[in-house]
């Protein structure tokens, strides 16, 4: 099983993946959007066909207040529209989709600025700094979820 994480962004859209276990993420790079995140829909439906990926985690960017402002119903909308191209792909026999992966929604809150620190903290920073963090801030959104699955599944027991 292979988790994959989503950060919307206004000129890239960062991606996280999971190891096999679903216990890390990592960085697994950009797509370039340049305003319009609607145009990643087809690399990520790609980068889900190419890993194997059985679960999509979307940032959900919501208010410091908890409410949804216009970027989360643009994350809704986006997550909406991945599903449809998703179901597209499975019934294509250029793909070998055999089943639309379970999509679900996090709060991504000071997501950004945790990734920033995270960065610094290692020491990288300078021009090429902005890329990087919306890669990050896919790794924070997937391991938030990935580390949620495990606390829930503790509970469980």
């Amino acid at each position: 099983m292979v988790w994959l994480g989503i950060d919307l962004g206004d000129a890239r859209v960062g991606l996280a993946l999971s190891d096999p276990g679903i216990t890390l993420a990592h960085p697994a790079g950009n797509i370039q959007v340049y305003g319009d995140s609607f145009r990643a829909l087809d690399e990520v439906v790609d980068v889900i066909e190419d890993e194997s990926v059985d679960h999509v985690v979307v940032g959900l960017p919501l208010l410091l207040s908890g409410e949804e402002g216009r970027s989360a119903k643009k994350a809704r909308r986006w997550t909406v529209n991945l599903e449809r191209r998703l179901r597209a792909a499975v019934e294509d026999d250029e793909y070998s989709l055999t089943q639309v992966p379970t999509i679900e929604l996090v709060d991504e809150r000071l997501t950004t600025v945790t990734a920033h620190h995270q960065l610094f903290d290692a020491q990288i920073g300078g021009r090429g700094h902005r890329p990087m963090v919306d890669q990050q801030s896919a790794v924070v959104i997937l391991q938030t979820a990935i580390d949620r699955r495990e606390r829930q599944e503790e509970r469980d027991l």
